[in-house]
C-alpha cells in the first residue's frame, strides 16, 4: 500500500498511527492462514509504502490477515489521533500476483463503482510460451481517495470475490461478516448480487439472508420463500429446549453479539436473561443491537449484559433456570475444557445446560472445506458424534447430570446433522 500526501493528509508517515504498526519496526506474526510480515520500505512525508507479506497465494487468506493484523483500523479506531480516521489519503494500492477468476474486465467492475482507478494486467502461464495463454493471476493497482479503513474493508471484502475462492469454512456469521463490512455501500453496487454470492461461496440461503438487510426495502413479491439457515434453526431448535425445560431465567454464556438474546427478549416466557462474553466488542455491538437505551424500563429490567469466561467462576452465573453454549466450547483450547466443565456444572450449576457445536463428519459435505480443516479458523477442534456422545457423558456422570444428543439441520444419511446439540438436566433438583 502507498499513501500520498494531501491537503487532508499533509504528512504520509503518519499513516503509522492509522495502521498501528510503527515504520521504523518489521512486524511479523504467525496467523492461522500463514505467516506475515508488516515493513516500510519508504517513510517520508511525501511518500510513505506499507508492505504486507504472506506466505501462500489465496486472496481470501490476505484479506483475513488484513483483517486480524490491522483490525482497529478497519473499525475506524485511533485513539492517539483521532483527527487521522476520517481524513481522505490518496492511495495506490498494488497487488502483483491476485489471483483472478472471471472476465478480463472483474477487478474494473468490482472495484470501479466504488470510485477506484483499476489497472489489471493479466500474467501469462509462462512468458517464453504465449500461446499457452494467460494464467488466472493478474498484476492489480488501485488509486483513489479513501479514508484508510473504508480501503480495507474493500479490500477484505473484494478480494476473495475477486479470487471466488475461500480457503476456509464459510458458515452463518460469514453473512454478518460481509453486511458489517460492506453494509454501506454494497446494496447500492450494481455487482452486489456476484459479490454476495462469491463471498459466500455460493451458499444461497446465506446470500438471501444477506441480501435482505443490504437491501431492506428491496420489492418482496417476486421472492420465492427460503429455507432458514443453519443459524435460524440452531436458535430456533435451542428456544424450544429452553421452553421444553420449562426455563424462566436464562444465562447465554459467550452470547456474542446477541442473536439468540434477541430471540429470548421478545418470548414473554423469559423473565431474566443474561448475556455474558469475554469480549468487549462483541459485548458493545450487543447493546447496540438490542436497542437497550431504548427499551422501556420493564423490559430491560428483564436482561443484563456482562463480560464474564466461560473458563472461570463467576458467581454472576450462580441462580439462573438455564445456561446456554451455543457455538462456544469449539473456540476454547481442548485443555480448557476441564475449568469450562467446573465453571458450568460445579459453580454455576443450572438445572438446564444446552451445549451445540458443530458434527465433524458433516464437514465433507461442504464444498471448498479442505479436508481436516475446521469450519472457522478460529475453532481449537471438532468432535464427531461419538466423540461427543463420549464427552458429554463423562461430564454429566462426573457432576450428577443426565444428557441427551439431539441434531440440528439437515440430516445426512451417513454423516448426521451439521450441528449437534447436548441437552444436560441436572438430576439433583434441590440445591
Amino acid at each position: 500500500m502507498t499513501a500520498n500526501a494531501t491537503t487532508d493528509f499533509p504528512d504520509a508517515s503518519e499513516i503509522g498511527y492509522l495502521l498501528h504498526k510503527h515504520p521504523d519496526r518489521v512486524q511479523t506474526r504467525d496467523l492461522p492462514m500463514g505467516r506475515t510480515t508488516v515493513l516500510y520500505p519508504e517513510v517520508s512525508a511525501e511518500r510513505t509504502t506499507v508492505a504486507v507479506l504472506l506466505d501462500g497465494n489465496a486472496a481470501s487468506g490476505l484479506a483475513v490477515a488484513l483483517s486480524r493484523l490491522f483490525k482497529q483500523t478497519l473499525a475506524g479506531v485511533c485513539t492517539s489521533r483521532t483527527e487521522l480516521v476520517s481524513a481522505a489519503i490518496d492511495l495506490t494500492i498494488s497487488l502483483p500476483a491476485a489471483p483472478s477468476r472471471g472476465s478480463a474486465d472483474l477487478a474494473s467492475r468490482l472495484f470501479g463503482p466504488l470510485g477506484w482507478k483499476v489497472e489489471a494486467t493479466p500474467i501469462p502461464l509462462d512468458p517464453t510460451q504465449p500461446k499457452w495463454g494467460d494464467s488466472e493471476y493478474i498484476d492489480l493497482a488501485l488509486t483513489g481517495m479513501f479514508t484508510l479503513s473504508a480501503a480495507l474493508r474493500h479490500l477484505y471484502v473484494l478480494l476473495p470475490v475477486l479470487d471466488d475462492s475461500k480457503h476456509y469454512w464459510v458458515g452463518e456469521d460469514e453473512a454478518d461478516k460481509l453486511v458489517r463490512a460492506a453494509g454501506d455501500w454494497l446494496g447500492d453496487h450494481p455487482e452486489s448480487s456476484l459479490i454476495a454470492s462469491r463471498y459466500l461461496a455460493h451458499r444461497r440461503e446465506l446470500v438471501a439472508s444477506a441480501l435482505d438487510r443490504l437491501v431492506p426495502d428491496a420489492p418482496q413479491g417476486d421472492t420465492a420463500p427460503r429455507d432458514p439457515t443453519l443459524a435460524e434453526q440452531r436458535v430456533r431448535d435451542v428456544l424450544t429446549a429452553l421452553i421444553v425445560a420449562g426455563a424462566k431465567s436464562v444465562i447465554d454464556l459467550g452470547c456474542g453479539e446477541g442473536r439468540l438474546l434477541r430471540e429470548l427478549l421478545v418470548n414473554s416466557t423469559f423473565d431474566r436473561i443474561l448475556g455474558a462474553d469475554v469480549s468487549d466488542r462483541a459485548l458493545a455491538k450487543a447493546h447496540r443491537r438490542l436497542r437497550v437505551e431504548d427499551m422501556s424500563d420493564r423490559q430491560r429490567a428483564r436482561i443484563e449484559l456482562v463480560q464474564s469466561s466461560a473458563t472461570y467462576r463467576d458467581v454472576r452465573l450462580q441462580g439462573f433456570d438455564a445456561l446456554v453454549l451455543m457455538e462456544v466450547i469449539e473456540h476454547v483450547d481442548l485443555d480448557r475444557l476441564p475449568a469450562l466443565v467446573r465453571s458450568v456444572f460445579r459453580d454455576a450449576r443450572p438445572r438446564t445446560v444446552l451445549m451445540t457445536t458443530p458434527n465433524s463428519e458433516y464437514n465433507v459435505l461442504y464444498p471448498g472445506l479442505e479436508p481436516g480443516a475446521f469450519r472457522h479458523v478460529d475453532h481449537r477442534f471438532e468432535f464427531t458424534r461419538a466423540e461427543y456422545q463420549q464427552w458429554t457423558s463423562s461430564v454429566a456422570d462426573a457432576h450428577a447430570y443426565s444428557v441427551r444428543i439431539e441434531g440440528i439441520g439437515p440430516v445426512d444419511e451417513n454423516r448426521g446433522t451439521p450441528t449437534q446439540m447436548a441437552v444436560f438436566t441436572r438430576e439433583e433438583q434441590d440445591r
